[in-house]
Parts: structure tokens; sequence; C-alpha cells
């Protein structure tokens, strides 16, 4: 069974995935404007691994649920997912994502925001289909949050004040809120037990979390396959975990590199060795790590009320899965 979790949950949940595919496709063409399906196949067709849209599939199985509108709201998902992936790589500037150009980079700027709009516009079109206020809520609010959150980062990401409770209010916001409401509607269109219910959130929540907090620790110390230059976060001067511990633990000196690199983003030759070198030092790269570890411990402990189950395994596996990238 050496296959990566996510794949053997792709495996098992292959007609389900298949439907979201041919819904994705439906729902995005334009009789209109032929331009939205170009940019929105250039990155629904980059290969990602749908990652988002497959817990809400896992869930509503887990869960017994045996209707049509699991499709619905994994495509729901996965439609607010691509809009706000269009939204930041204009937000970052971005020339690559998923190993390929970025969508602003092939067309424009303004095509990537309108473009995203309209996803997000279709994602509220599906969530209304099954007909169930409480998902609705939970969907809109996540869509709310996820905004909420890029601006916050917007704020914090280049101000040394930034502290850990911060960090962790925009990870939540911009990352785990897509997971934590993927996983949450699964169980409810399920109609599961509040617990289970309850259960599916606290884990989407713990393992959205873990998450990005790996990809924040990659940024210092992955490799190109994981699609990310060692230090793009530094060169954009973004306040990440590793970043965060390091300027907690500085002295006066070191304060100092940091409000030049980051603040003011006057950065030389030898700055993102420098700040490699601090962050060996103060053992930040290790205790970002330790952090990740224990939300993807988090993770699997709240899958704990849900019946015994294949998928509830395979869900436990990619819980560790997520964090094996940092070892």
């Amino acid at each position: 069974m050496s296959r990566k979790p996510h794949d053997r949950l792709a495996a098992i949940l292959k007609d389900d995935m298949d439907a979201v595919s041919l819904l994705i496709r439906e729902r995005m063409s334009s009789e209109h404007a032929p331009r939205i399906p170009e940019v929105t196949a250039h990155l629904v067709e980059a290969g990602g691994k749908r990652l988002r849209p497959m817990l809400t599939l896992a869930a509503a199985r887990l869960c017994g649920y045996d209707g049509p509108y699991h499709v619905h709201l994994a495509t729901t998902v996965e439609f607010i997912h691509t809009a706000t992936l269009l939204h930041d790589d204009v937000v970052d500037e971005s020339a690559q994502r998923r190993g390929r150009p970025t969508a602003n980079l092939l067309w424009d700027n303004q095509s990537s925001v309108l473009v995203g709009d309209y996803l997000f516009a279709r994602s509220f079109q599906l969530m209304t289909e099954p007909g169930s206020m409480r998902v609705m809520r939970i969907l809109s609010n996540a869509a709310a949050t996820i905004a909420e959150g890029e601006v916050l980062q917007l704020t914090a990401a280049q101000n040394l004040a930034t502290d850990e409770a911060v960090y962790f209010q925009v990870v939540r916001g911009k990352t785990a809120a897509l997971f934590s409401a993927a996983t949450e509607v699964g169980g409810v269109i399920a109609d599961a037990p509040e617990d289970h219910v309850r259960a599916l959130f606290d884990y989407g929540d713990a393992l959205g979390i873990a998450f990005q907090i790996v990809d924040d620790l990659l940024d210092y110390q992955g490799s190109g396959a994981t699609g990310k230059n060692i230090g793009d976060d530094f060169r954009e001067r973004k306040l990440t975990l590793p970043v965060i511990k390091a300027v907690a633990r500085a002295d006066a000196q070191e304060r100092a590199f940091w409000v030049r690199t980051i603040e003011r983003g006057k950065q030389e030759e030898g700055d993102l060795d420098h700040a490699l070198t601090l962050m060996w030092q103060h053992g930040t790269l290790e205790a970002t790590k330790a952090d990740a570890l224990m939300w993807s411990e988090k993770a699997k402990a709240a899958l704990a009320p849900l019946p015994a189950h294949e998928i509830k395994e395979m869900l436990v596996d990619l819980a560790d899965y997520v964090v094996e990238r940092i070892n």
C-alpha cells in the first residue's frame, strides 16, 4: 500500500471525482465569454490534486450519504478554491502556479480577476442546488472568511508586530476555512449526527492549518520539487511562522536585519542565507515543524467520534502525509 493517501482516496472516490470533473466543465462554460472557459481550463486542467473537493466527497461517503448533491458541493468547493487562486496570483504578482505560467501572465490581471469573480458567482449558484440553508451558510461563510484572511494578510505580512496569534488568524482564514467547510458540508448533506459533523469540521480545520504551516516551512527548506523556490516568501516579504518565531527571539541587531529586509524590503545579496542562519540559530524551523506535527495529530484525534470505515483510515493517513513532506 505504498500509494499516497490522496491517490488512494482518489481511487476509491473515482466515480464521484469523475462526476465532479464533468460538472466543473459544464459549469465553467460560458456562451457569451469564451475567455472564461479558456482561463478556467488553464488552472483546472493543470493537474492539481483536487484535495478540497475530495474531502467533501470523502466526508459524505464516510457518513453514508447516497444522494447526488455531494458532487455539487465538491464542485462548489473547487470553484471557490480556483477563484481564490486566480485572485491570489494577481495580488502576489506570481508568474508560476503548479509549475505552469499563471493565468494573469498568459492573459492579463483583468481576466484573472473577472474570471475569478465569475467562478465565485458560479459557486454560489451551485451551493443553492441541494436546497439546504445550512450548507449555504457554511460555504458562504467560508468564502467571506477566506477573503477576510487574504485582506488581513495584506496588512500583517510585512509588519514585524505580527505575532503567532495573527498568523493563525490569517491561516484559519485563507487556508483552513475552505478545508473545514469542505469536510463539514459532507457531513451535513449526509444528515450525520452533530458530533460527527463537528468532528469533520475539526479535522478539516486542523488539517488546513498543518497544510499551511508545512507550506510556509517548505519555503525555507524545500526543494524544486515542491513547485516553490527556496526563499520565495522571504523575497516577497511575507511574515510566515518561521520568521515570526525568529523575530520573537531576535536581539536588537537581528531585529534591525528583519526590519530592513521584511518591513522596508531593502534586500541585498546574501540576505536569504543570513535569514536562514538566524532561523537555524534560534531553532525556529524545528519549532515550526513541531507545530505542524501537533496540528496533524489534532486532525487525527478529531476523527475519533466517526465510525470505523476505510475512508476514515485514509483521512488519518492523509493527516500524516501532509507533514511527511517536512521529514
